[in-house]
């Protein structure tokens, strides 16, 4: 540091000021420099509060005398303990500038827009100095000023322009004080006070602030009920901070102004969650400022549930057609509601609560799951013994009070051909035997003779009955009706014709498989009553013709082992006689073999035909049988008849053969006994 020794007494210049980041009490409190007897120091408090040392001239300087003067300025806080920090100040003495640079003004006032660009002119300031050359060549710098400030605005040496070095923000700072130093070539100085003040632009949007928010709200809530709290702010000034709310349309909600820029935002209408589970409510502020700026925000509202739906099934009414014979526990239907409430409130159990069954018979017949809605056979239905029936089946769901609904299920039970038909006419005797019926012997083709009925407990084509010839004695004397059951005469009786006639007839149903009965027709021709009765109880015909047959083979099973047991015992008998002569069992004749037609027994009763087997034996006097070959071959179908005379000898059927010319047609064989038999 430089002083003059054209320096008067009391003259004054500024020390850079000492810098602690603390603040109040703790920052910068005192300076000091060490006791000399030609400087003094001075503290100036600037208008910011901050301290300032400044250094005093008390006597005049004498270069000739002391060239240089050394000082130590101490810069003291006001914390406790204090804490201080020391410099040295060095000042040499230079021969007279006395003059010190002059401002135009002492303080310079000036007010900007906010929206002043960056790099713009603020101020100009500008200072003189009276002495000439270097002492008067003047250079601008801050003094004194925050740093804030200095960040803010710039300063050009030379020129002493003041630019802002960054956007103006009046809600930031709205004035800016600092101190310009205007320094002379010979190093006097002096300074100047710069104020600068920001005018407020409508620059900032309002802003929405949510104090208190309801997490849910309940669908049955009334309207006026408080869901949210919030304020708005606008860092503006005047009306460019005036801020109005509104809300989006169509929601049932709105806002009321409890004070200054404090808002409440209340229900407005019913709510109803099933329909709108939610709400986006977009709050908008908007300012007064011209133009007018506007800020939004959206805030969700839950809508918490409330049992207010009572469960609603997918159909009105169901009908379900099970068939008949199902197995138990089988799954014959499932009905199915729906409830558009939560948790509990939606959840649905089914019940039966009503039916036509009987309500002991209730249980054993269905039963429904309460959870899924199905419906289980808890037997075998039968279409002939129930062919449907009705339930009233509810559901519930587990809100407090509960809600319910009612639907009706209608079960039909459909047939199947588990029935087979029934025959009613012609109904058997009291003894089991077929009834019997007349037909005039006069009768004509087409004539009416009787009618069989049958019934079948089934329904639809399982019931439609049509009715077939089984057996008849008189094939083509009679017709059959297929779905009457009438039986009619074909032609009329021939003299051929047996009175007694026999039809059986079986009856089929249309189902799949097909089921049958079986009916026996008795039918005798005769003009009266009493004209049929001898031919009736001549020989009464087998119920079944089966059981008939059984009959026969086991007596022709009896007979055979009786003949075989005789036949042993003659064998054995033969054997033990010592005759040497041979005893011609029979005499044959020629002719003994003969082809023949069928005879028919001339009283033969209904059932099976007759039927023989004819054979020729003769004996040679060795004790054995031997079996005659026929001299002419018989076809299939022929019958060989055997015939005795008086004499016990067989005899032929037809002459003009003789078997003992033809010894080669003699067939010896090792049986003892060959008979012959004749079934009927």
């Amino acid at each position: 540091m430089f002083f003059y020794e054209s320096v008067s007494e009391g003259a004054r210049i500024s020390l850079d000021p000492a810098t602690d980041p603390d603040i109040n009490t703790n920052s910068v409190k005192d300076y000091q420099i060490n006791p000399n007897p030609y400087f003094s120091l001075m503290v100036r408090v600037n208008s910011d509060g901050g301290k300032y040392p400044e250094l005093s001239l008390e006597k005049l300087l004498d270069r000739e005398e002391q060239r240089s003067h050394r000082l130590i300025l101490t810069a003291l806080d006001g914390g406790n303990p204090s804490k201080s920090a020391t410099t040295a100040i060095e000042i040499f003495v230079r021969d007279a500038n006395d003059n010190f640079p002059v401002f135009s003004k002492n303080e310079y006032t000036i007010s900007v827009s906010e929206n002043l660009p960056p790099g713009s002119s603020v101020l100009q300031v500008t200072a003189t100095d009276k002495d000439e050359g270097i002492n008067a060549e003047v250079n601008y710098y801050f003094r004194s000023t925050a740093q804030s400030t200095r960040h803010m605005f710039s300063l050009d040496e030379k020129t002493g322009t003041i630019k802002n070095n960054q956007p103006l923000d009046f809600e930031d700072t709205e004035r800016y004080t600092m101190e310009v130093e205007a320094r002379d070539g010979g190093g006097l100085s002096t300074q100047c006070k710069v104020i600068i003040e920001i005018l407020d632009e409508n620059d900032n949007d309002p802003e929405i602030i949510i104090t208190s928010l309801s997490d849910e709200i309940l669908e049955d809530s009334l309207p006026g009920m408080v869901v949210a709290l919030f304020k708005t702010q606008d860092q503006d000034s005047g009306e460019n901070g005036e801020v109005t709310c509104n809300l989006s349309r169509d929601i049932p909600f709105k806002i009321h102004s409890s004070s200054n820029n404090y808002y409440k935002l209340v229900t407005d209408g019913a709510l109803d969650r099933e329909h709108s589970p939610q709400y986006n409510v977009t709050i908008t502020a908007t300012d007064r400022g011209k133009p007018p700026l506007s800020s939004s925000t959206t805030i969700t509202l839950h809508i918490a549930d409330v049992n207010d739906n009572a469960p609603v099934f997918q159909q009105a009414s169901y009908v379900v057609h099970v068939a008949e014979n199902n197995p138990p526990g089988a799954s014959i239907a499932q009905v199915s509601a729906s409830d558009p409430d939560l948790g509990p409130n939606g959840r649905v159990s089914y019940s039966i609560v009503a039916s036509d069954l009987e309500p002991r018979a209730l249980a054993s017949y269905v039963s429904v799951s309460a959870q899924s809605g199905v419906v289980f056979a808890q037997r075998a239905f039968d279409h002939e013994q129930l062919r449907a029936f009705e339930l009233t089946l509810q559901a519930r769901d587990q809100g407090s009070p509960a809600l319910s609904a009612n639907v009706s299920l209608r079960v039909l039970v459909g047939d199947r051909n588990d029935n087979a038909p029934r025959v009613l006419y012609p109904a058997l005797g009291p003894d089991g035997s077929a009834l019997f019926d007349t037909v005039p012997r006069a009768a004509q083709p087409g004539y009416l003779v009787t009618k069989v009925v049958a019934v079948d407990a089934d329904s639809g084509h399982n019931a439609w009955l049509s009715y077939h010839v089984l057996q008849a004695s008189e094939p083509g004397l009679f017709s059959l009706g297929l779905r009457t059951g009438e039986v009619r005469t074909a032609r009329a009786l021939g003299d051929r014709d047996a009175a007694r006639q026999r039809l059986l007839v079986a009856v089929r149903d249309g189902g799949q498989p097909p089921l049958s009965a079986t009916a026996t027709l008795l039918l005798v021709f005769a003009d009266s009553l009493q004209e049929a009765l001898p031919d009736v109880s001549e020989r009464q015909a087998p119920a079944d013709p089966q059981a008939e047959l059984q009959f026969y083979l086991v007596v022709a099973l009896a007979l055979i082992s009786v003949l075989f047991l005789l036949a042993v015992i003659l064998a054995v008998a033969l054997r033990l006689r010592r005759s040497s002569s041979s005893t011609t069992w029979g005499c044959l004749r020629p002719g003994l073999c003969v082809k023949s037609g069928p005879v028919v027994p001339p009283n033969c009763s209904e059932g099976t035909l007759p039927y023989s087997y004819n054979l020729c034996v003769a004996h040679t006097g060795k004790t054995e049988f031997n079996f005659l070959k026929c001299n002419e071959q018989l076809s299939s179908g022929q019958d060989i008849l055997l015939c005795n005379d008086s004499s016990g000898a067989l005899i032929p059927l037809q002459d003009g053969h003789d078997l003992t010319a033809h010894p080669e047609t003699f067939t010896q064989v090792s049986s003892t006994f060959v008979s012959s038999l004749i079934f009927y």
